[in-house]
């Protein structure tokens, strides 16, 4: 039996979650051979858990798994490995995991579509130069430097690519510059036209703050012409790159690419993160707050549910360090064929599957209805243009 698990973040927003569903089923239709179920870490049902569950009592001894994520953050390698290495220690399933989306000429040329079906809309035609017009593609902001660069890899690809007068790069939150001030920056540069591209897979709260955050931008600047460019969604080609992933995984040749992992290199500012533990900060709020069990937001999380779980003295704060370590793929015997297994410095074990015997122990706190994630300090929490998640605006 052929089994995908596809493993999402997970969102309070209904329509997020519609549309990560809509990906599911996309690839079911593109690998009619396979049973593919998906979950999530968080926020919303099913959790991986879940669609873990159902590929094995379909009969499923293996799974492939592949994680919906757009790069290789702390989500993809620490906490969707933790939760699938627990799952297969205890249950007997061998669980091979692929790698993120990443820099892929098949997600550059998806992004490119959306950000011309913007500028058509505009009445810009198909050759015409777009040296009066600026980029500025918005990445989701991680606490990891490599995670973060790749974004900006994008922009440079996608400004070259499409002959853009100029292009900058801004996060949406945990990283700098954020949306607002990477915009002010922008719109004195005296460019006509600004094409705003959030570089995300999904709608959610974040990309609705995004949107907001430019339209009072575009405000103080009416000269400007602020384009929004529209999200990624389940294009065709983003759905054949999911594909090239598990074909990577069926080849042996899913290798993260780990040369700037800060769990595992000396990065510049990061240095006190290589080698720490593998572990998921998520297990506390799986399907905390999912769609189908809440109705007071509609589409729009407004953090009703949380101040009524505070209310009703069901929120619980994690103040505990997590001292336990889950093991890698490796260690508990299910690993790629693979394996490539080599020891860093540290004497961790990590093979294709990118099983990081580490996670990040942070030090800052997520607004995740009142548990808070202990992880490692991002060094520029106080940068003055950010890194404070965006408030609505």
């Amino acid at each position: 039996m052929k089994a995908l698990m596809l493993c999402g973040h997970g969102s309070r927003d209904q329509g997020a979650m519609i549309e990560f569903g809509g990906l599911a089923e996309k690839l079911r239709t593109r690998l009619p051979d396979w049973s593919v179920e998906h979950g999530y870490l968080e926020f919303a049902k099913p959790v991986i858990r879940d669609g873990l569950d159902k590929l094995k009592a379909s009969g499923a001894e293996t799974v492939l798994a592949l994680p919906g994520m757009l790069f290789a953050a702390g989500h993809a390698k620490n906490d969707i490995p933790s939760v699938l290495n627990t799952y297969a220690a205890a249950n007997g399933l061998r669980i091979e995991y692929g790698r993120e989306l990443g820099v892929d000429l098949k997600m550059i040329r998806a992004a490119g579509e959306r950000i011309k079906e913007c500028l058509r809309a505009d009445g810009w035609q198909d050759g015409e130069p777009l040296h009066d017009t600026m980029l500025v593609v918005v990445g989701r902001g991680a606490s990891d430097p490599d995670a973060n660069s790749n974004v900006a890899k994008v922009m440079r690809m996608l400004w070259e690519g499409l002959g853009f007068g100029w292009g900058e790069t801004v996060y949406s939150g945990v990283t700098f510059p954020l949306v607002e001030p990477g915009l002010e920056h922008a719109s004195r540069l005296g460019y006509s036209r600004i094409v705003v591209f959030p570089y995300f897979l999904f709608t959610g709260v974040l990309v609705r703050r995004i949107y907001d955050q430019t339209d009072i931008v575009a405000a103080a600047h009416p000269e400007i012409r602020f384009l929004k460019a529209p999200y990624l969604g389940a294009h065709d080609l983003v759905v054949e790159t999911f594909v090239d992933r598990l074909g990577e995984i069926l080849e042996g040749t899913n290798n993260m690419n780990c040369q700037m992992c800060k769990y595992r290199e000396q990065v510049l500012g990061f240095e006190a993160e290589v080698g720490l533990a593998q572990e998921s900060h998520h297990h506390h709020v799986e399907g905390v707050g999912s769609s189908a069990d809440c109705t007071l937001c509609d589409t729009v999380c407004t953090g009703a549910c949380r101040t009524a779980a505070a209310a009703s003295g069901a929120g619980h704060a994690h103040g505990h360090d997590h001292g336990h370590d889950h093991k890698t793929a490796a260690d508990h015997g299910h690993g790629h064929g693979h394996d490539h297994s080599h020891a860093d410095s540290h004497g961790h074990h990590h093979h294709a599957a990118h099983d990081h015997a580490h996670g990040h122990g942070h030090g800052h706190s997520h607004g995740h209805g009142g548990a808070d994630h202990h992880h490692h300090p991002y060094p520029h929490a106080d940068h003055p243009l950010g890194p404070r998640s965006m408030r609505k605006g």
